[in-house]
């Protein structure tokens, strides 16, 4: 309607553009120590390699990842690893700059998100604690007994995924105004559909 101010809503990925490095290798160290993590990361080699060649995508590269190291165990044990590591690591990995601007959005009472290919099971109960909105990660599958699959529960939420979320999320796009915040090429789909799109900067 005439003269109706739109919502406004801050969209901010989370590896690379709220911390300062990647998140799931800190995560997959607390959750298997040193000695698991050392032997896994050997056999993966060969996927690690892929990717870092582009040979495979980032979503299989992940699949693989996470199910040699996840899979069998119970979410309940995941969960409160995740929680330890939201609660103790993950404050240490923020970046300054990027707090400020999230603390900037939320005194000018903006809808605050998460959109990130990082896993949900950490990201939520960190960014639910700093008060931020919702939170659109990466879900991990898990079976009928509560063991983790090692699969990914829907698509990994990168490239266009993010988007597909955001829409799903708020309906559309037209309605409300967009500030977005990345570091990579799986925030490109999201940095194009904002009104302010911010690529390694936080303003």
């Amino acid at each position: 309607m005439p003269g109706v101010e739109k919502p406004v809503v801050a969209a901010f990925d989370f590896d690379g553009t709220l911390t300062h490095r990647d998140t799931l290798v800190p995560f997959l160290l607390q959750v298997v120590g040193l000695g698991h993590f050392v032997r896994n990361a050997f056999v993966l080699l060969p996927t690690l390699s892929a990717y870092g060649l582009r040979i495979i995508r980032n979503d299989v590269a992940k699949q693989r990842v996470l199910s040699r190291f996840f899979a069998g165990m119970h979410i309940d044990t995941l969960r409160g690893k995740a929680t330890e590591f939201a609660e103790h690591q993950l404050p240490g990995l923020i970046r300054p700059e990027a707090a400020r601007r999230f603390a900037w959005h939320k005194q000018q009472g903006h809808r605050c998100i998460v959109i990130s290919a990082s896993l949900e099971i950490y990201v939520r109960p960190w960014a639910l604690s700093k008060g931020f909105d919702d939170v659109l990660a990466t879900q991990l599958e898990t079976r009928a007994d509560g063991s983790v699959s090692g699969n990914l529960l829907g698509e990994n939420c990168f490239g266009s995924e993010k988007v597909k979320r955001l829409d799903a999320l708020l309906g559309a796009r037209s309605s409300y105004i967009l500030y977005a915040y990345g570091d990579s090429r799986g925030d490109k789909e999201l940095l194009s559909v904002a009104d302010h799109a911010y690529y390694r900067k936080m303003n």
